[in-house]
């Protein structure tokens, strides 16, 4: 029994010692060798403009601002941001800004010349294609020169805001 006990030992030691061997050794660090250097906070962009509309971000002490200004007016918003605030131009006409706070809501927005704005947690918008894929009840709420630039999905049928049943046909699959 105890030759039976001392293999099993053995084979228990010797199975980590063969790892060992064939594990690539790293050399060891030269003195003159510096650390990697720590990523850098990513500052926000700066100004975008999209036709009449600019929207930009700056950071505050604990936070992140971001203004949108439109010939319909200026509207400034305060955050503290785990992403974002991203600004996107679509076709010179509507500037779409995305952020997710620190408590990890992602949320969209798309800021239209005429002052419209509408907005949606992100799990209600899709990206296919390159396009962004809207409820279908935002269609209604934009203005009708901008509504050719998304697509729209039938997913967000609610009571309080029904799906009306011609709008179906125009819904991505």
């Amino acid at each position: 029994m105890k030759r039976a006990s001392v293999g099993l030992v053995v084979a228990m030691l010797a199975v980590p010692a063969a790892a060992m061997a064939q594990a690539p050794q790293k050399a060891a660090p030269t003195p003159s060798a510096k650390p990697a250097a720590a990523p850098a906070a990513t500052s926000p962009p700066g100004p975008v403009v999209c036709g009449s509309i600019k929207g930009e971000a700056t950071r505050t002490g604990s936070g992140t601002q971001w203004s949108i200004d439109t010939p319909a007016g200026k509207t400034t918003e305060n955050g503290a941001l785990k992403s974002g605030p991203r600004f996107d131009c679509l076709d010179g006409k509507v500037l779409v800004v995305e952020f997710t706070s620190t408590a990890g809501h992602s949320f969209f927005e798309a800021h239209f010349a005429d002052g419209t704005t509408i907005g949606y947690g992100r799990q209600q918008i899709d990206k296919r294609g390159g396009r962004v894929v809207l409820p279908i009840q935002a269609r209604a709420r934009m203005p009708e020169a901008a509504r050719g630039l998304f697509d729209y999905h039938c997913k967000l049928n609610m009571p309080a805001d029904p799906i009306p049943a011609a709008a179906r046909a125009d819904c991505l699959p």
